[in-house]
C-alpha cells in the first residue's frame, strides 16, 4: 500500500471512530432512562437514602396533601410536578429542583425540610425527560432553566393568598443546582423569586463532561468533547460551552447560598470557589465536612437545615 493511501485510510478510520464515539457519548450522557416515572421505585430510593422519610411521605400522600400538577411547555410536552401547601406559609414558597436522572419524589426530603421546619409551600418539578415529565433528552440544567422559570411563575399563582406578598426561593441539587444557577442569571425572572440555594452544582457542562470522560473512559477532552458538543448543538440546540452556570451566576444579583461537600469528587469540591467568587452581591456558603456528592443534607440534616435557615432569615428579615 502506498504511503498516501495508508494515511488516507488511517484518517478515514480516525474520523469514523470520532464520529461514532461522539454519537455514543451524546447518547450515554443525555438519553433519558426508559423506565422513569415509576413512583414506587422512586420512593424506594428515597426511603433507602432517608428511611425516616417513610412515615411523613405516607402521611401526606394518604391525606391528599401532596398533589400532582402538570404544565404544557412551549414544545407541547407535558411536564409534571408535586406540590403541597402550608397554612402558615405567608407567601413563602420553595421550588426544589432534583439532580441528574433523579426525580421529584427522590428529593422529598428537602420538601419536608422546607414544609415542616420552615413553614413553606413546596413545589418539586420533574425536569425535562425525568420522572413523569415528557422528553427524550437530558438538558443538563441549561434549557431546564427556562422550564423552571415557568414553574416559578406557576408557583406564584398557585400559592397566591391575597394577604402576603409572594416570595420564592429556588433550591437545586447537583444538576438541579446547575439549573438553579443558570436560572439565576436570567433577566426575566418571575418577580417573586427572591433567593437561590445551589447544592454541589458544576461550573460548566464542558468541564464536568471532560472530567467524567477522563475518569470513566481514560480519554482526553480532544477531540471527543469538541465533536460531541457540536453534535449536541445540531441535535438539541445547545452546546457544552454555552451551558455555563459559572457565566450565569456572574449575572445574578439576588442572594445565593452555595453548598458543597468537601469530599465530593464527582462534582469536585474545587468547583465551589470559582462559583462563589463569580457571584456578585449577597451570598453565603456552607461547606459540608466529609460529605460526598449530593450527600450534604443526608449526612447531617441538622447542620444543613440550620445553614439554610440562617440564609433565609438573612434574605427575608425573619
Amino acid at each position: 500500500m502506498k504511503p498516501r493511501t495508508l494515511i488516507l485510510s488511517l484518517l478515514s478510520v480516525l474520523v469514523v471512530s470520532v464520529v461514532a464515539g461522539s454519537f455514543y457519548m451524546l447518547s450515554f450522557s443525555l438519553d433519558a432512562d426508559v423506565d422513569r416515572g415509576d413512583v414506587d421505585r422512586s420512593l424506594a430510593v428515597l426511603y433507602d437514602r432517608a428511611p425516616y422519610m417513610r412515615p411523613w411521605t405516607d402521611s401526606v400522600r394518604s391525606n391528599g396533601l401532596l398533589r400532582d400538577t402538570t404544565i404544557v411547555m412551549p414544545s407541547g410536552e407535558r411536564h409534571h410536578a408535586l406540590y403541597m401547601r402550608c397554612d402558615s406559609a405567608r407567601g413563602k414558597t420553595a421550588v426544589i429542583v432534583h439532580g441528574y436522572k433523579d426525580d421529584c419524589y427522590k428529593f422529598l426530603f428537602l420538601g419536608r425540610m422546607y414544609h415542616q421546619h420552615f413553614g413553606y409551600n413546596i413545589l418539586l418539578p420533574d425536569l425535562h425527560a425525568h420522572g413523569m415529565s415528557e422528553g427524550g433528552d437530558i438538558q443538563m440544567g441549561w434549557k431546564d432553566r427556562l422550564d423552571v422559570m415557568r414553574w416559578t411563575a406557576l408557583a406564584d399563582s398557585l400559592f397566591a393568598d391575597g394577604r402576603h406578598p409572594s416570595r420564592i426561593v429556588v433550591h437545586g441539587v447537583s444538576m438541579g443546582a446547575a439549573t438553579t444557577m443558570c436560572l439565576s442569571g436570567e433577566s426575566s425572572l418571575c418577580p417573586s423569586v427572591c433567593a437561590f440555594v445551589e447544592d454541589c452544582g458544576y461550573t460548566s457542562v464542558w468541564y464536568e463532561f471532560s472530567l467524567q470522560l477522563r475518569r470513566q473512559f481514560s480519554l482526553p477532552a480532544f477531540p471527543l468533547m469538541h465533536t460531541t458538543s457540536l453534535l449536541c448543538k445540531l441535535c438539541h440546540g445547545w452546546s457544552f460551552c454555552e451551558a455555563s452556570p459559572l457565566s450565569q451566576v456572574s449575572r445574578c444579583r439576588l442572594p445565593m447560598l452555595f453548598i458543597h461537600g468537601d469530599a465530593d469528587t464527582f462534582v469536585p469540591y474545587s468547583m465551589l470557589r470559582p462559583l462563589y467568587d463569580a457571584k456578585p452581591g449577597p451570598k453565603a456558603v456552607y461547606v459540608a465536612k466529609g460529605s460526598e456528592h449530593a450527600r450534604a443534607y443526608l449526612d447531617n440534616p441538622e447542620a444543613y437545615t440550620s445553614a439554610v435557615r440562617r440564609f433565609l432569615r438573612s434574605c427575608f428579615d425573619e
